[in-house]
Order: C-alpha cells, then structure tokens, then sequence
C-alpha cells in the first residue's frame, strides 16, 4: 500500500492528554504495568490452549486462543506509542508511521469484530444446534474460520486508508489525540476531501453494523432455546457461559459505537480519549479474565499444566 499525500507531509503532532508532569508520569507507570499483564494474560491463554490437548481439540479455545493473540497485536499497536510518548507533553510520529498505526489499529478492530462474530456463530451451533455441531464445527471448518477471520480484516481497511493518506494536509498537522485516529487525520485534510470521509464511514459501518447485528440474533437464538430447555442445571452453566460473551461484546461495542456512530463521538475531547483509552488498553486486559474467570475447563487446564510442570521439577531434581 503506497502512502503518499499532496502536500508532503513528513509528520504530525499527537498532542496526547491534557494533564501535568506528573500525572503523565503516573499514566505511564499504570498503563505499563496493564500493558504487562495483559501480555501475560493473553500468552498464558495461548500456552494453556497449545499445550493442553483437551483444549485445543475444542473449537471455542482455538477461536479463544486466536482472540488473544489477536488482543496482544492490538494492544501493542497503540499502548507502546502512547508510553513513548507520555514523558513528554506531546509526540511527533512520522506520516507513513502514523498511517500504518491507522491501519492497523482499525484492521485488528475489524478482525475483533469478526472473532466475536465467530465465537457468537460456535456458541449459536452448540447450544441451538447440539446433534450437528461437531460434524459443522469440524477443526477443519474452524481453521477456515479463523484464517477467514485474520484475512478479511487485514485486508477491510486497505481502501479507506489509502484514500485518506492520499489527501493534502493544511497543517499545522496537530492531531488532538494520543493515536493516529481518522477523525483527527481527516481534520487536517484541506478541503475538498473527495470521497474519503464517505468510504471510510461505509466501510466501518458495515462492519460494525453487520458484525454487531449477527452476534445479536446469534445469542437471541441462544437465548430462546435454553429458556426452553428442560435441565436448569445446565441451562444455568451455559446461560453463564453465554452471558460472559455477552459482557466482552458488550465492551467492545458499547466504547465503539460512542466513539464512531454516535453523532458525539467525532468531538475529539478529553472524554473521548478516555474512551478511546478504554477499549484501547482496558478492554483487552479485561477480556482473558472475563473469558476464564468462571471457565471450570480453563481452570482445570491451568491445574494440570502446574502439576506437570511440578512432576518435571521433581524429575530434574531426583536426576
């Protein structure tokens, strides 16, 4: 993808957060310690799922365990810069640095999107669809699943990116916000904007809308069928399984939609940073737990691997 604007911009300023030396320096250290363990969270998913072979033959850990790579690639498109970038009272990111952070940021949200979709459309066949789901949810229909996943959302966001890096810029190409977002970029833009802003509010519309309209009649299907089940002891592990799912999409979505489809959420103020900062950072430290926080499966996983760990302990020590 060739990054070229008109003007010749070489870079622009993020301006970052409104606050002082040393509240600038406590957001680094907090947001470098959730930045920490929320790679370890993540990994520690990847690992149990890899190394656990009742795990990784289910297809709900390989989506879960492809989610998590996928939180740890989008959080560290974003949280690194912003603590480079904190010490000081603002940043300065060159043009083809911050169009990539653009289009990564919003290829890997896309690809978010997809994933909850995917884990929606696995949860919809299990419970909806019992006597068929392994037969449909094969491991060879869940890889394709995930790489269509990976591959629509990587590709998704080509276009708008590319229109918009072709636009000229009128300066002084000071982007109020800690990350390069479309709707700062597009501020900067001289006018007339073309079909930019058009394409590139299609395109995340779309997503948004399609995605987010799938997961609901996903889990309204869901939902139905176990109000009609008959075992309430079962019905009340998956109904709390599902509501689980129901809290990530909720997340995620819930930040989206007030950043990007409510008339407010193009006002590039403090709050919507912090929104930004939400979804961004918070959200992903905050998924792994809420996945696995009630999931006896994981938990027993997690035993089995410590105790396998323990025996080769004592193994290398009786050598």
């Amino acid at each position: 993808m060739e990054l070229v604007n008109r003007t010749g911009v070489q870079e622009f300023i993020l301006v970052g957060f409104a606050v002082g030396e040393q509240e600038r320096f406590l957001l680094l250290i907090f947001f470098a310690i959730l930045y920490m363990l929320t790679l370890v969270e993540n990994l520690t998913i990847i690992t149990l799922v890899v190394l656990d072979t009742h795990l990784s033959r289910q297809p709900m850990y390989i989506l879960l365990s492809n989610f998590s790579w996928l939180e740890i690639c989008y959080v560290s498109t974003t949280v690194p810069r912003m603590l480079f970038d904190l010490p000081s009272p603002y940043g300065i990111i060159p043009f083809s640095s911050c169009f990539l952070q653009f289009y990564l940021f919003f290829s890997l949200g896309n690809t978010e999107c997809l994933f909850l979709s995917a884990m929606a459309l696995d949860r919809y066949l299990a419970i909806c669809h019992p006597l068929h789901y392994p037969q449909i949810m094969s491991q060879d229909f869940c890889c394709v699943l995930v790489a269509t996943c990976w591959a629509i959302g990587c590709l998704w966001h080509i276009i708008p990116v590319a229109l918009i890096s072709k636009l000229s810029f009128c300066g002084p190409n000071i982007i109020d916000h800690f990350l390069c977002d479309p709707v700062p970029i597009l501020s900067q833009a001289c006018p007339p904007l073309g079909i930019a802003p058009t394409v590139y509010k299609i395109f995340m519309n779309a997503v948004v809308v399609g995605n987010v309209s799938f997961v609901v009649v996903s889990y309204s299907a869901v939902t139905f069928t176990l109000l009609k089940a008959s075992n309430r002891g079962n019905r009340r592990k998956a109904f709390s399984t599902i509501s689980l799912h129901l809290v990530v999409v909720t997340l995620f979505y819930g930040s989206v939609a007030e950043m990007y489809l409510t008339p407010g959420g193009e006002n590039q103020s403090e709050v919507t940073k912090a929104v930004t900062l939400f979804y961004t950072a918070v959200t992903p430290f905050l998924n792994p737990l809420i996945y696995c926080l009630r999931n006896d499966q994981v938990k027993e996983a997690l035993g089995r691997l410590v105790k396998k760990k323990e025996r080769l302990q004592r193994k290398t020590m009786t050598v």
